[in-house]
Formats: C-alpha cells, sequence, structure tokens
C-alpha cells in the first residue's frame, strides 16, 4: 500500500524512500548518470526506468517484508533495482562482488535472503553453485536472459512509467543489512534501519565538502559505497560517471575525460593511482573533493597525494555499525607540516555524541587514549540475531566502535589502532598502526601491515609484512632500525616479511586474520 492509498498524518517524517521518489519525480531532463560508453541518462529517464523496474520486482512478489539482494559489477541497473527496493520499503542485502559463494552462501542462510537479483554475464556460474549448495533462495532476478533467473529487464518493459510512490515505513523498519567484514570472527548482520540510514544522508549533506555541482565518479560497488553518494548527488543537481569497477588506469583516465571533480576512494585505491605509470601524465586538475575513508591511510603518502594533486582531500570516519561520518577532516584541516594531524580522522560532527573512554567507561583526558564512543540516531539497529553481541556494542548508552584513540587540544582524533589488533608483547601494549605510520615513511616502503603473532618468550611478537615500490629496495635491518629510532625497541619488529601485496577483505581493509594464519 502507498501513501496515496489512505490518509496520513501532515507532519509524518520522509524517509529514504521518499527522498528518493521525490528528488526523481522532478522529471527533469537534467543529465544524471554517464555510463562510459557514450549514454546518458536524465533524471527523468532513471525516474522511468526505476519506475517499470519497481513494477516488476512487486509483480514478482517484492514488497515490505522481502531480503533482497544484489550481486552484480556496476550497472546502472543495481542503482534502478536499489532504488525501486527503497521505495518499495524492501530490505537490501548487498553481497560485495568480489566475495565468494561461500560467502554469499553464509550471507543468505544467515539474514533470510528470499530473492536474488544478480548479473548473468558475471555471476551465472556463482548462482549456480549457489543452487547446488541447497542456498534457500525462493526467486532469482537476471538483469538480462538467463537459464537461472526470471529477467527483470524484460518483464520492467510490459509496464508504463509512472510517479514513484513511496511506502510508508517506520524509523526502526529495516532498510539494509550490512555484514561486517568478519576480520574478527563470523559475519555479523548490521540493521540499518531507516532512521539511522536517514541520519546518515542528512550528515552527508551538511557535512561533506561536495563541489558546487557535483560531477562524481563512481568506481567503488554501487552496492556498496558507491549507492550511499547516489542520493547526496542526485539532491544537489549532481552527476555521476559510472565505471564498471577500479581499475587505476581507467579512473585517471575518466578523471580528465569527463571533468570529474569529485570521487570517494579507499586508501588502496589512492596508492594506486599514484603508483600507476600513467599517474604523472594525467590531468587531475578538475578534481575539487577526494572523499576517502573506510581504512586508516598512511600519514606519508597521504602527504604525497596532497603534494602531488592538491589540497583536495576529505576524510570521512565512521562504520557500519555508524554508517559513513562520525567524524570528519575537511581539506583545509590536512596539515602537511604535521603528520600527527594528518594520521588523524578528524573532529566529530556535531550530529552525533563521540566520547573516549577507557575500560572503566570514563572519559580520557587529552593525549590520553580511549575507545570511540558512539551515540545518536545515526547508530545501527543492532546485529541480526545476535542480542548479546548487540548488547555488548552499545553496552552503558555507547556504540563501542573497536577503535582506541587519543584526542589533541583542538579536538582531533588520531585512531592507534582497533583495540582487538593491539599486540601485547612482554606485558606491554604495542599498536599496530603507530608501526605501520613509521614504516610507511621510508621511500620504498608502499604499504605495510603489522600483526601479533605466537611467541614462547613475550606471548606475542611484532611482525610486518612489506610491500615494496616498484624497483625500490630496502633491506629488513634497516627497516627494524627505524621502528626503533622512532618508537623504541618494544615496538620494533622481530620478523619482517615482503610481500608483492597485502591480502585484503572484500571492503579493502588489510585481512590480519589471514596474515596471522
Amino acid at each position: 500500500m502507498g501513501d496515496t492509498d489512505r490518509e496520513v498524518p501532515v507532519n509524518r517524517p520522509l524517509w529514504i524512500g521518499h527522498l528518493l521518489a521525490n528528488a526523481l519525480n522532478s522529471g527533469t531532463e537534467r543529465e544524471l548518470i554517464h555510463i562510459q560508453g557514450g549514454k546518458t541518462l536524465t533524471v527523468g529517464d532513471v525516474r522511468d526506468q526505476t519506475s517499470k523496474i519497481m513494477q516488476a520486482l512487486q509483480d514478482l512478489g517484492v514488497d515490505r517484508s522481502s531480503r533482497l539482494a544484489i550481486l552484480s559489477p556496476n550497472r546502472v541497473e543495481v542503482l534502478n533495482v536499489s532504488n525501486a527496493a527503497n521505495i518499495l520499503g524492501a530490505c537490501t542485502v548487498p553481497l560485495h562482488p568480489m566475495g565468494s559463494a561461500e560467502d554469499f552462501l553464509y550471507a543468505i542462510k544467515d539474514s533470510g535472503i528470499d530473492k536474488l537479483v544478480f548479473d548473468p554475464a558475471a555471476f551465472s556460474d556463482t548462482v549456480q553453485q549457489l543452487i547446488q549448495l541447497g542456498a534457500p533462495v525462493k526467486t532469482y532476478i537476471s538483469f538480462g536472459p538467463s537459464e537461472i533467473g526470471l529477467d527483470v529487464l524484460e518483464r520492467s518493459e510490459a509496464y508504463s512509467a509512472q510517479d514513484l510512490v513511496a511506502e510508508d515505513v517506520g524509523p526502526e523498519d529495516y532498510c539494509r543489512l550490512i555484514y561486517s567484514g568478519g576480520t574478527t570472527g563470523a559475519p555479523k548482520a548490521i540493521i540499518a534501519n531507516q532512521r539511522n540510514v536517514m541520519y546518515a544522508v542528512q550528515i552527508m549533506m551538511s557535512e561533506w565538502e561536495w563541489p558546487e555541482n557535483p560531477n562524481m565518479l563512481i568506481c567503488s560497488p554501487l552496492s556498496h559505497a558507491g549507492a550511499a553518494v547516489f542520493l547526496p548527488v542526485l539532491m544537489r543537481n549532481g552527476t555521476i560517471v559510472v565505471q564498471p569497477g577500479f581499475e587505476p588506469g581507467s579512473v585517471l583516465n575518466a578523471i580528465s575525460e569527463y571533468k570529474i571533480n569529485c570521487t570517494l576512494l579507499v586508501p588502496t585505491m589512492i596508492y594506486a593511482l599514484m603508483d600507476h605509470p600513467e599517474f604523472s601524465a594525467s590531468d587531475l586538475s578538475s578534481l575539487e573533493t577526494v572523499f576517502y575513508g573506510s581504512s586508516a591511510i598512511s600519514p606519508n603518502r597521504l602527504k604525497e597525494a596532497i603534494e602531488k594533486i592538491g589540497p583536495v582531500f576529505f576524510q570521512f570516519y565512521g562504520q557500519s555499525e555508524a554508517p559513513m561520518t562520525v567524524t570528519v577532516m575537511k581539506r583545509g584541516e590536512h596539515d602537511t607540516s604535521n603528520m600527527d594531524r594528518l594520521a588523524s580522522c578528524g573532529r566529530a560532527v556535531p550530529w552525533v555524541d563521540v566520547a573516549l573512554l577507557d575500560d572503566d567507561d570514563q572519559p580520557v583526558g587529552v593525549g590520553e587514549s580511549g575507545e570511540i564512543c558512539v551515540r545518536g540516531p545515526l547508530v545501527m539497529g543492532g546485529y541480526l540475531n545476535r542480542a548479546e553481541q548487540t548488547a555488548e556494542a552499545v553496552k552503558g548508552g555507547w556504540l563501542r566502535s573497536g577503535d582506541i584513540a587519543v584526542k589533541d587540544k583542538d579536538g582531533f582524533l588520531r585512531i592507534v589502532d582497533r583495540k582487538k589488533e593491539m599486540i601485547v608483547t612482554g606485558g606491554f601494549n604495542v599498536f599496530p598502526r603507530e608501526i605501520e605510520d613509521v614504516l610507511t615513511q621510508h621511500s620504498a616502503v608502499a604499504e605495510c601491515a603489522v600483526v601479533g603473532v605466537p611467541h614462547d618468550k613475550w606471548g606475542e611478537a611484532v611482525k610486518a609484512f612489506i610491500v615494496l615500490r616498484k624497483g625500490q629496495t630496502v633491506s629488513e635491518q634497516k627497516l627494524k632500525m627505524l621502528v626503533r629510532d622512532k618508537k623504541g625497541p618494544i615496538q620494533t619488529p622481530k620478523q619482517i616479511e615482503f610481500l608483492d601485496a597485502i591480502p585484503r577483505t572484500a571492503v579493502g581493509k588489510a585481512d590480519k586474520k589471514a596474515l596471522k594464519s
């Protein structure tokens, strides 16, 4: 039942589906999406496509009770289905394109996914594997012809475009189920309800430094972070250029060709762009803002990026439990003469309460380490079917981020590490992030990751994994001496191992569980 089918309160709140419907119903001929290869879609085109796909999905049984998974590389239909699901009040469950069939099977069983939309060109074999593994999916829906799924694109052509009408949902209704990275245990489904997703968008609209007319390149998965920026860009009368995925050369070319003025990258993407052979010859002068987050960035490499690209970097810090934005470090706050500042995740936005608390839940002083704790409407609705873990995460009325940070006199937070990744060696607490920041100061080091490994005498020993820049060399001993000089003997790695690449989780974070195994 849509809102037009019954009387609704004159002052009822609006949720994500309402914003999408209102913005797309403007019906303007303003360009909204550029698909590499020449095709351009206006706001009206996207509204019409969304309307027709939404009707096809309804015919396939998608409604407020549905758990709808999306498995696809970047294509505009991912946005259309995601937007249609939001307008219908359904709960979406993004499946990361770089995940495995076993990962997807776990999510399907754990979250109760009943409908799965997939790209047959990229994932027919994976879906066939899921069927063979007995995945309890009721309906498989495909983007185009498929022997396995029902073609939603063909079915959508049977409908005429109509104005979009959003279902009337409530603040605690599920909007998305987002799986944690699972780096410290089995992945948990994080409940993103209507309230905290709406709040996340409001914070992005107010606190992020958007160009006046955003022309945004999206190369991160549209089923994940890429979709989060669609609504703010739409409401700011911007346009987006969609790439199938991240490939450094293609990104550099697209920025130049389309005069991109903003994009969203994770740190490893920034490194890959700077290390690409075409980087120095690429015209990046149109860039006004590079939004970055998701994982820690090397202060040394961030300084290098600012010096080479310009003062365009804007950091956002959050986590799936408090999505997108808890703190920000604005472009003008990136002080390249202050490495502690470049290691910061910024200052708390005024939309949430943020505190650094010790193990006794007491606030710590300036320069003292404490866990980042958050409260406010941004905070998740809990972990699906995990009451004990939810209670532990929000005990004492605060969301426990698991990130240990210190705050300086100006209010900037600097994360020293994940609480669960702290190394205890010989009775001393060692934070891997601080060692990683020292190691990446060496000109030969492109990336690194530090973990604790079992040790008979010390309990744990510090071990560093190093990726060198192309054509560069450095000895293990020199790197050890660098850490010893900067941090002392306790933090100095007992072992250093050189790798071609750091293993990554599906969301681009260093997979320290894999490094320890």
